[in-house]
C-alpha cells in the first residue's frame, strides 16, 4: 500500500500497521476530532500530553471557582453592580465545570485465578490433522508448562482455530495424542463471540439471568458495579446485547471471561473492536497473569508485548514454534506472516498463448488498462447509493435511539435493529468497492 499513488484513510487497531503507513492521525475524541500532523508514531505522547494539558487547565478552574466561593462568602460588599457581574461570572464557571466532557476513563481489568495448575498444561506427541486432502497439523509435537504465553499466527485459513481445538482437547487428532496436564481450569474467548445472544441483556449476560449479582475472584459483586470497571454506564445493564456496538460487545465478552476462574486462558483475537486505552490495560493484565495463555492474534505490537514464544504457520500442516514475540519470529524466521495459497489449492497457471480459436484470449490483456463501461457506471452510481445507506442508517438509529422502544414494542426494535445491521453492512461493501474501482481508475489514468 506505501506505492500506491491514492488518498488512504485507514481505519484500525493494528498500532504497527497504522504506525508504518499513517503520515497524520485524526483522534475522535467525546465528540471532537483533533487531527496532528504526525504518523500514529508519535500519536500516544500527544494524547497524553493534551490530557495533562486539559487536567492543568480543570484545576485552575477548580481553584478559580473556589476563589470566587471564598469571596461570595465573605468578601461581598456595597458596590451591588459589581457583586452581581461577579457572581454572574461565578455561575458561569461553574457551568463550563459541568458542562465539560472528561476522558470516559479506562477500564479496571482483573482476571479471576483459579487454583494453580500443574507444571505440565498441554503436551502433543506427532499430532496431525487434516480434512480431506488438505493438511492442517502435520508430526505436531510441543509441551505448553504453567505460566508458559503462546502466541499463535498464521494467514487466514490456515488452521489457527483447529490448532487450538486440539491444543485444548475440543478436537480429536487424526494420529499422535495430546495430553492435558492436571487440575486445569479453562477459559476460553472464542473468535466467533457465539456466546452473546442478541436477546440478552448485557446483565443477563454475566449472571445468566440469576438476580443481580455476579462472582467475581470467588466473591458476590453487584452487577452494575462490576458492569462499571469495563466502562458501561448503569443504563446499559438492561440494554439488549443487538444494540452494542463491536468494542461493547468485546469488552463484554471480556468481562464475562475474566470472571470465571481460570489457570488456563485461551483468547482468540481479544483485540478486535478495543480502544487502545482498554487494550493497553488487557496487556498489563495479561503481563501480571499467573496462569498459562494461548493466544491467537494479527495485532504484532500486541504480541511482542504479552507473548513468550511465537507458533507459526508454515504451510502444508508445518507449524514451527520461535522464541520471544512477533519481531523476534521475524528476525529468526526471516521474514513475517504473508498471505499464500492455502495446501491443496493449485498455483496459478500460466495462461497459454492465444489461439486463433480463442478470441477471447486473443483480446485478454496481461493487465488492465482502463475501467470497463459497467465499472465505469458503477463508479458513477456508487456515492447516491452510499448516500442513500447513509440517510437510511440515521433514520434507524434514530428509532433505536428510543431508551423505551424494546420496552413498548420488542418487535419493532428487533426489526430496526435487523435492518441496521444489513444497511451497515451494504455501506461498507459499497465503500469498499468504490475505493478499489476509484483507484483502478487512478492507475489507469496515470499510464
Amino acid at each position: 500500500m506505501k506505492g500506491t499513488r491514492s488518498a488512504l484513510v485507514l481505519i484500525s487497531h493494528d498500532r504497527r500497521f497504522l504506525s508504518a503507513l499513517s503520515r497524520s492521525t485524526v483522534w475522535l475524541d467525546r465528540g471532537v476530532t483533533r487531527r496532528i500532523e504526525q504518523g500514529f508514531s508519535g500519536f500516544e505522547a500527544w494524547r497524553d500530553a493534551f490530557f495533562e494539558e486539559e487536567e492543568r487547565d480543570r484545576h485552575k478552574l477548580d481553584r478559580k471557582i473556589a476563589a470566587e466561593e471564598d469571596w461570595l462568602r465573605y468578601g461581598v460588599t456595597a458596590r451591588r453592580k459589581r457583586n452581581v457581574r461577579r457572581l454572574g461570572n461565578l455561575h458561569d464557571l461553574r457551568r463550563q465545570r459541568a458542562e465539560a466532557r472528561r476522558p470516559v476513563g479506562s477500564a479496571e481489568l482483573t482476571a479471576s485465578e483459579a487454583e494453580a495448575s500443574g507444571t505440565l498444561v498441554v503436551e502433543m506427541d506427532g499430532v496431525s490433522k487434516a480434512y480431506g486432502a488438505r493438511s492442517i497439523v502435520d508430526s505436531l509435537s510441543m509441551r505448553l508448562l504453567r505460566g508458559d504465553r503462546l502466541g499463535i499466527v498464521g494467514a487466514n485459513g490456515a488452521g489457527k482455530t483447529t490448532l487450538v481445538n486440539l491444543l485444548t482437547g475440543g478436537l480429536e487428532p487424526d494420529s499422535g495424542r495430546v495430553r492435558l496436564g492436571t487440575n486445569l481450569r479453562m477459559m476460553l474467548l472464542d473468535q466467533g463471540r457465539a456466546v452473546l445472544e442478541p436477546t440478552m441483556t448485557v446483565s443477563d449476560v454475566l449472571t445468566g439471568g440469576r438476580g443481580d449479582q455476579v462472582i467475581v475472584g470467588g466473591q458476590s459483586r453487584h452487577v452494575i458495579g462490576y458492569l462499571k470497571d469495563f466502562l458501561f454506564s448503569p443504563e446499559q445493564a438492561r440494554t439488549p446485547v443487538s444494540v452494542l456496538s463491536g468494542g461493547e460487545r468485546n469488552r463484554l465478552l471480556i468481562a464475562r471471561a475474566l470472571a470465571q476462574p481460570a489457570n488456563l486462558l485461551v483468547l482468540d483475537e481479544p483485540t478486535n473492536d478495543l480502544d487502545l486505552e482498554t487494550l493497553d490495560l488487557l496487556q498489563e493484565m495479561l503481563g501480571e497473569y499467573a496462569g498459562t495463555l494461548i493466544l491467537v492474534s494479527h495485532d504484532r505490537d500486541f504480541l511482542d508485548r504479552v507473548a513468550g514464544s511465537v507458533l507459526v504457520s508454515e504451510g502444508d500442516g508445518r507449524w514451527v514454534e520461535y522464541a520471544g514475540g512477533y519481531s523476534d519470529m521475524v528476525a529468526q524466521r526471516g521474514k513475517g506472516v504473508q498471505a499464500r495459497p492455502q495446501a491443496g489449492t493449485a498455483a496459478p497457471r500460466r495462461q497459454p498463448a492465444s489461439r486463433p480459436s480463442d478470441p477471447d484470449a486473443a483480446e485478454a490483456p496481461a493487465q488492465r488498462t482502463k475501467l470497463g463501461f459497467k465499472e465505469q457506471h458503477e463508479l458513477k452510481t456508487l456515492p447516491e447509493r452510499m448516500q442513500k445507506l447513509e440517510a437510511a442508517i440515521a433514520k434507524l438509529r434514530a428509532v433505536l435511539d428510543d431508551a423505551d422502544l424494546y420496552a413498548r414494542d420488542s418487535a419493532r426494535f428487533e426489526k430496526a435493529s435487523a435492518l441496521l445491521v444489513e444497511a451497515q453492512g451494504d455501506l461498507a461493501a459499497c465503500e469498499e468497492r468504490w475505493l478499489t474501482l476509484e483507484m483502478l481508475r487512478e492507475e489507469s489514468a496515470a499510464r
